[in-house]
């Protein structure tokens, strides 16, 4: 632990000042020496620090994405060079360049905290060593060792035997008891902000590998925070507790206002969106406006979610701008196209055929005097029945005599040529 400080002791001093300024404030409502004042010294500290580190966050959901998007591309380049590993790091590292993504941009707020995590760590463990550090004093001290949340010492841990416990003014049951639910909490924070990430804000169309990743993380990390929960003094479960609840809403915020192309969650974002732009006429805002007009550029590539959504902006008599913007249209229907065919041409009525008559209601017609159109199918037809007819008329006909023996032709089933004579019956 000792090695730990003395790489983060750079930052102790900024920490533990932090701490102090934020238990001036909460102290003079709270009292100095409450764990009230001590423990939102604490979460004003995760807030300051999360607060700080939204631009990194920002970076880390454009790097997510961007991987998930490489996904098909590193397969094919995993089975292409499966038997090469150094061709096969060489032609990753390549696609990295090509589309300018970092596979570490994902870990850096994870990274960007750790340095105030361990000097947290280390302030609390000197509290509960009593010894002074950075610009927390012997009074300082003092007055952090008497502070408890829900009965537990602030520098206390799970892993604390009786002895150090009494020592720092509480029981044992009372300090496991708080450190378990904390722990419990912490772990249960941390599933469902994985979970939520899988579940809604995945693009459900692409099977990737780094989807089992991601799946296999949401069972792995609950589990390293209960191992490693139970050696955190009650002051680090406070703030890694508050970390992971600032974590699940910011990623709540993010999933619902800016979900993954292809997730479930943008069809329940692109839903809202049409219902507003209907009701109002347009887009408000520039993240709608940027929305729709990322939707708009992709044309053709367009998935399920985002063909339904501009169709349903046609259907409303809506047309979609290039620059994001929507407007009304009477003839949207007719002039937009959908993933690049025109509507007009499917809007145009079929050609109909006239319908075809019999013999009797063309010779009715005859009678009446009307003429009748004449079109290639009642053509056709008068060629059919005056065939006919002269087929009837030709089987009415009697057979003709040749001209030269006189005899009839042969009738079927007798033998052409002379026939011979009967012989007489015997009587």
């Amino acid at each position: 632990m000792d090695t730990i400080a003395s790489l983060f002791s750079f930052i102790t001093t900024p920490v533990s000042w932090v701490i102090v300024q934020f238990h001036s404030v909460y102290g003079a409502i709270f009292g100095p020496d409450t764990g009230w004042a001590w423990g939102l010294s604490i979460v004003s500290l995760v807030i300051l620090i999360r607060i700080c580190l939204i631009p990194l966050f920002v970076k880390q959901i454009k790097a997510t994405r961007g991987m998930q998007t490489l996904q098909p591309e590193m397969k094919k380049i995993q089975e292409r060079y499966k038997n090469d590993k150094q061709r096969q790091s060489e032609e990753m590292m390549k696609l990295y360049k090509e589309t300018g993504t970092n596979p570490l941009s994902s870990c850096l707020p994870i990274l960007a905290q750790s340095p105030f995590f361990f000097a947290l760590y280390h302030v609390l463990n000197s509290i509960a060593s009593n010894d002074t550090i950075g610009v927390i004093n012997d009074r300082l001290l003092e007055s952090a060792q008497k502070a408890h949340i829900f009965g537990a010492p602030l520098a206390a841990k799970f892993t604390d035997g009786s002895a150090k416990v009494e020592a720092l003014g509480s029981s044992l049951t009372d300090v496991r008891v708080v450190t378990a639910i904390m722990i419990v909490l912490m772990s249960a924070s941390q599933f469902f902000t994985q979970r939520q990430l899988m579940t809604k804000n995945v693009d459900t169309t692409v099977k990737t590998p780094f989807m089992q990743q991601q799946k296999m993380l949401m069972y792995v990390f609950p589990v390293m925070f209960a191992v490693f929960g139970i050696n955190f003094p009650v002051g680090v479960l406070v703030y890694w507790l508050t970390t992971n609840v600032w974590t699940m809403g910011q990623q709540m915020y993010v999933i619902r206002n800016n979900p993954t192309p292809g997730s479930k969650a943008q069809a329940a974002y692109l839903e809202r969106l049409h219902k507003s732009v209907t009701q109002h006429g347009k887009t408000r805002g520039r993240g709608e406006k940027a929305i729709v007009k990322a939707i708009v550029a992709k044309g053709r590539d367009r998935n399920e979610f985002e063909r339904k959504f501009i169709n349903g902006l046609n259907k409303s008599g809506l047309a979609a701008q290039a620059d994001g913007t929507v407007t009304k249209s009477d003839t949207a229907v007719a002039a937009q196209t959908e993933d690049g065919v025109d509507v007009t041409a499917s809007a145009t009525p079929k050609r109909q055929q006239p319908k075809r008559q019999s013999k009797s209601q063309r010779q009715s017609t005859k009678a009446a005097g009307e003429s009748e159109p004449k079109t290639s199918l009642t053509k056709s037809d008068e060629s059919q029945d005056g065939k006919q007819d002269a087929k009837s008329a030709a089987a009415k006909k009697p057979a003709q005599k040749s001209g030269g023996g006189g005899r009839s032709k042969a009738q079927s089933g007798q033998r052409k040529g002379p026939q011979r004579p009967k012989s007489p019956s015997k009587k």
